[in-house]
């Protein structure tokens, strides 16, 4: 089969490389899937680069998430076991852990449904307790992180206002349905949050992005409000200053969603079954800005890598759309 492969660590770009590999074999309690899709996530590039919190071992395929086929025919959902990432015409996975795909959805679109959501869903609802009426913070909103938290923020009736890096960003994040959206290049955002909320600030702030971000946010965080912490995209880990909450009264909540599948995993085939749910409402649909073939998926990674993609981008082994 082909896979993309990293010999060494780097670059996504510089050490990706496409290759003609055997097909992984399944160990206990896993299960041999065809590839449909498999969704682009910031992880992919931490992996290539070294940093991500688990580290296979070289050579490894990345891919943290696919859309694919069982033996035995089923449409389902996976997180590939690594080393064998979803960046394959195959992978394995573990039987337990695999999710149905939605039928309201396409491969794409349904491989990107998985741990971008989750984590919104998980972190809106199980860690922030967002209530309708309150204000929703999203940075990054035209990304795939963020798009789906836009989509889950405005599914629970809160108020999203969602950041942005340039006019291109912001059209798609209107697009979501964010009620404001502030283009961090070009407005201040402590002032533009407390301004559409009276000078309140926002109940909750979902940060994928850490750095100046998770600054800006305290500025204008409501008294009683949650700072989700998602993710560091930019790179810089921020360190909180407590006496700060403490003065402020605001709390600052971190979000693993993969332990969830290890210490709550009934709780994530729920979350699944309600995303699925409102994906055949039509309230959710994941944003797939692109479908590329198998020779995209080394710059797919990059680009995510460099912050210069909106949504989702989707590999497509199979050649499918």
């Amino acid at each position: 089969m082909q896979a993309w492969r990293v010999h060494r660590n780097g670059e996504p770009g510089e050490v990706m490389s496409l290759e003609e590999t055997d097909r992984p074999t399944p160990g206990d309690g896993q299960v041999l899937v065809r590839v449909g899709a498999a969704n682009v996530n910031f992880p992919d590039a931490l992996l290539c680069r070294g940093q991500y919190q688990v580290r296979p071992p070289l050579p490894f395929t990345p891919g943290v998430e696919v859309c694919g086929t069982t033996e035995d025919g089923r449409r389902v959902l996976a997180t590939p076991a690594l080393p064998y990432g979803g960046f394959a015409e195959y992978v394995v996975a573990d039987e337990a852990a695999l999710l149905p795909a939605p039928d309201a959805l396409d491969d794409a679109e349904a491989a990107a449904l998985h741990i971008g959501y989750q984590t919104g869903w998980f972190g809106l609802h199980r860690r922030a307790r967002l209530q309708p009426g309150e204000t929703l913070l999203v940075h990054a909103a035209a990304g795939g992180v963020g798009s789906a938290a836009v989509q889950l923020g405005k599914a629970a009736g809160a108020t999203v206002i969602g950041v942005v890096g340039g006019p291109e960003k912001a059209a798609v994040a209107r697009e979501l349905g964010c009620d404001l959206v502030i283009d961090r290049r070009s407005e201040d955002i402590v002032a533009a949050v407390k301004e559409a909320t009276g000078g309140r600030g926002a109940d909750v702030v979902y940060d994928p992005v850490g750095g100046d971000a998770y600054a800006k946010s305290v500025k204008c965080i409501a008294f009683e409000g949650r700072v989700l912490v998602v993710g560091f995209a930019s790179g810089n880990i921020p360190a909180p200053a407590l006496n700060h909450a403490l003065v402020k009264n605001y709390s600052i909540v971190g979000l693993h969603w993969g332990l969830y599948n290890t210490h709550d995993p009934a709780a994530v085939r729920a979350c699944h079954d309600e995303l699925t749910k409102l994906a055949a409402q039509g309230i959710v649909k994941p944003l797939v800005s692109e479908r590329v073939a198998m020779t995209g998926a080394a710059d797919a990674v990059q680009r995510v890598a460099d912050g210069t993609s909106t949504g989702r981008i989707v590999v497509l082994p199979g050649g499918a759309r």
